[in-house]
């Protein structure tokens, strides 16, 4: 399938440029998917959007914006979630004064730390008509994230300063899977979450609180679809069964649909009949609630 492809640059800060990809659908009124990467906020760019996903995407109308954002730690958590701000706003302004998009039909999707960051902008203001969060998680409090992690400690032990050797001081928003080391020294030591955010539940807790989607939900919040697998040993399947219970609670229109015996990254293997399956619904979500 040939698809229209142009990189822009949505933000300028502290001398770093930080860029989106778009996807042009055929049609240049079509509704929006703006997608945010995973990779723990750490690693990762807007080329991780698998191209059969563009192309599912694409094919039902949508136009596809793939966006980098500032990774941590070199960026804190609260400016990384100022990033997706201003591409939301950026989609709003730019894409559709410049090009004819349909900005007030945009729907956020993100898988790990995307879903994360996806699930914030339901907190926005200026917030999406619907989200989409592939395991993504809405509590960055608990103890998965910040206590030492059983399923990691399995793992070869990183030391401090193997872990430190991948990260910086400069500013990045393109970031190599090597940068993994740091997340897993930070996950076997149970500081994730002081890691990426600068801030400690001791003298910090209304701060991080306020950054997790989970205590923000309220009834004004985006309809919004779920997906998990049940065997998920990094971002636990009980994020999203919190989740889907707050949305219920605040009766947000939701949708939650379970992989049985997937785990993490799921989405990447799209040639699984299961997994297919579940971006069938997520399509059929996307139009439900983008109206097209």
């Amino acid at each position: 399938m040939n698809i229209t492809k142009e990189t822009f640059i949505y933000k300028e800060i502290n001398d770093c440029t930080i860029k989106a990809d778009v996807y042009f659908a055929k049609e240049m009124n079509a509704p929006v998917i703006l997608y945010i990467h995973g990779g723990a906020l750490i690693w990762g760019n807007r080329e991780y959007i698998s191209k059969e996903q563009v192309a599912l995407y694409h094919e039902a109308g949508f136009h596809v914006i793939s966006i980098d954002y500032r990774l941590a730690p070199e960026t804190k958590l609260e400016n990384i979630i100022e990033d997706i701000q201003d591409a939301v706003t950026w989609v709003k302004t730019h894409c559709q004064n410049n090009y004819g998009f349909d900005s007030d039909k945009m729907a956020v999707v993100g898988s790990s730390a995307g879903g994360y960051l996806s699930l914030m902008t339901g907190t926005f203001i200026n917030k999406p008509k619907a989200i989409v969060s592939f395991y993504g998680y809405g509590d960055i409090v608990r103890d998965w994230y910040s206590k030492p992690s059983n399923h990691y400690l399995q793992k070869p032990i990183i030391s401090k300063e193997d872990a430190y050797s991948f990260v910086g001081d400069t500013i990045i928003t393109e970031g190599e899977r090597e940068r993994y080391i740091y997340y897993l020294y930070c996950r076997q030591n149970g500081i994730w979450t002081s890691e990426i955010s600068g801030y400690t539940m001791l003298l910090n807790k209304e701060v991080l609180l306020s950054l997790c989607p989970l205590y923000k939900i309220g009834t004004d919040y985006p309809p919004t679809l779920l997906l998990h697998g049940d065997q998920d040993q990094d971002v636990p399947f009980s994020q999203s069964v919190l989740l889907e219970e707050k949305l219920n609670e605040n009766n947000v229109e939701n949708k939650f649909i379970t992989l049985q015996g997937k785990g993490h990254d799921f989405d990447y293997d799209m040639e699984d009949l299961q997994v297919r399956r579940a971006f069938d619904e997520v399509i059929q979500f996307l139009k439900k609630y983008l109206e097209c």
